[in-house]
């Protein structure tokens, strides 16, 4: 009998504040242990809490960039929680009316796009960080009180991969929107996976087994690699699957059972009474609207389909903000666009790095600039290079068109627009500019191209033989000494021709 695997995704991400959810403690990572923490986020009696505007903000934006719909009433509600990183005995989330509803995440998978629907992505608040030492443990409640966004995903996830493709497309959507760092390594974004296999074809779902506290997209692509072969190994062999939670361990690259439950837990919900329900007004809703960005698969798919350009060239300036930004202020004033992304990528990106690397000794934080995940390390910083390099550029953005248009006319052939290109880059001269200084004019006088190649012939009789021979690389060899004599300035095609018609006549 074959199996297939059932997966759905539970990713809590923390949401980009300057304060906590319920006060006003500083939202930031590597504070000493203990520092910002106030009578509210540790719980002390009498204390009321007041919610973050722009967390719930936040989420609401979330909503729309998931594509969920945003009810015209949710609430807060009291989730018991007795565990020592949660002071309250309790953790403040969303249970029956959340912030956002039934929304979907479109990613590419497989050659083509895959839709995974979301259940919803409600509001809480993080709890602190528990540290074991070998004798006692610590707890900081630093991080206790932090904004959370929990993203809910139905199980239409099938295979490990899918699921990596998943977190990937989402984390994507949250940092282009402005929602969250996604610093993996700061804890901004842990998951939880559920999964269960049943056998092809049918529809009921089989035992849901949890595996919590996953800190890595890898980690989580590797922990169902291991687990849904065991699952379905366990029913091969006549075993029964019971519900229950696992850890994934990273060393030994196995999943451990932490505990089995018959039923879920009853963490006996209830509306929290010191918060009052959630109505937002249309105005606030418009002034939300207007922070929603272009996500970044439908960005992709634009630069394909308005600029003609391949896929890899779309997802580079999709992975690259700003430099996507730079080139469409040029492709919308371009007669090809392509070869005016050609430049911007292979060029333009490679002098951008190179003097990035010389100014940046050091790196600077992703929540300073606006760049999509697949520029942001698992260590959640990212090179600020180009943001920097393209807002001091030398040379105006035209200059490029106007190197572009100098090649297409053949005023200068590869060779030279190279060299036009670093000297502008340098100095901010125009193309034309710098073609006339340094006579880099390309030579597509029939008379003179002949002359370069009749010495070219009579200086390496052996590479010529070779030709007549039928050896054709030998012409590469002839034609690169043509462009030698000629300095670099010869219509390379058109001393292809005239070396193939001497040889061959």
């Amino acid at each position: 009998m074959d199996y297939e695997a059932v997966i759905g995704l539970e990713t809590h991400v923390q949401l980009r504040t300057q304060s906590k959810m319920w006060c006003g403690c500083a939202n930031a990572f590597g504070s000493p242990p203990n520092t910002n923490v106030c009578p509210v986020c540790l719980g002390l009696p009498g204390v009321l809490p007041v919610p973050n505007d722009e967390a719930l903000r936040l989420t609401a934006l979330t909503g729309l960039l998931l594509n969920c719909a945003l009810p015209p009433r949710a609430k807060f509600d009291r989730k018991s929680y007795f565990y020592p990183d949660m002071p309250k005995n309790y953790q403040i989330t969303q249970y029956d009316q959340p912030s956002t509803a039934n929304g979907f995440v479109e990613f590419e998978f497989q050659g083509g796009t895959a839709r995974v629907r979301i259940t919803r992505a409600h509001l809480e608040e993080d709890v602190g960080k528990s540290t074991h030492f070998e004798r006692n443990s610590g707890v900081d409640f630093n991080r206790a009180g932090v904004p959370l966004l929990e993203i809910v995903s139905e199980p239409d996830l099938t295979s490990a991969d899918m699921a990596y493709e998943y977190l990937n497309a989402l984390k994507e959507i949250l940092i282009y929107g402005g929602v969250s760092d996604c610093d993996m390594e700061k804890g901004m974004v842990r998951c939880d996976v559920n999964v269960s296999v049943r056998p092809k074809g049918t529809q009921e779902l089989g035992a849901k087994i949890e595996i919590k506290n996953m800190n890595s997209f890898s980690g989580v692509r590797k922990a169902l690699e291991y687990e849904i072969p065991r699952q379905i190994e366990v029913l091969k062999k006549g075993g029964q699957l019971i519900q229950s939670t696992r850890r994934w361990d990273d060393v030994a690259g196995i999943t451990e059972e932490m505990r089995t439950k018959e039923h879920a837990h009853d963490y006996r919900y209830f509306p929290d009474p010191d918060l009052m329900p959630l109505q937002p007004s249309e105005e606030w809703l418009a002034a939300v609207r207007a922070r929603v960005v272009e996500l970044p698969l439908a960005r992709k798919q634009r630069f394909m389909r308005d600029y003609q350009l391949p896929a890899g060239d779309a997802e580079v300036f999709k992975n690259d903000v700003p430099l996507g930004d730079y080139f469409e202020t040029l492709a919308r004033q371009a007669k090809n666009p392509k070869a005016v992304a050609n430049w911007v990528i292979n060029n333009l990106r490679a002098k951008l790095a190179e003097s990035g690397s010389r100014r940046e000794s050091a790196q600077t934080p992703a929540s300073s600039i606006w760049h999509p995940a697949s520029e942001v390390d698992e260590s959640g910083l990212t090179s600020a290079a180009t943001e920097i390099s393209l807002s001091s550029l030398k040379f105006k953005p035209e200059s490029l068109l106007e190197l572009v248009a100098l090649v297409e006319a053949k005023t200068i052939n590869s060779s030279a627009a190279q060299q036009v290109f670093a000297e502008m880059f340098d100095t901010g001269k125009s193309p034309a500019a710098i073609v006339q200084e340094k006579g880099l004019a390309q030579v597509s006088d029939a008379g003179a191209i002949e002359a370069f190649c009749n010495q070219a012939i009579a200086a390496n009789p052996g590479p010529a033989a070779d030709f007549k021979a039928g050896k054709a690389a030998a012409l590469n060899f002839l034609k690169g000494q043509v462009m030698k004599l000629s300095k670099g300035k010869a219509n390379p095609a058109l001393a292809g021709e005239v070396l193939e018609r001497k040889l061959k006549g």
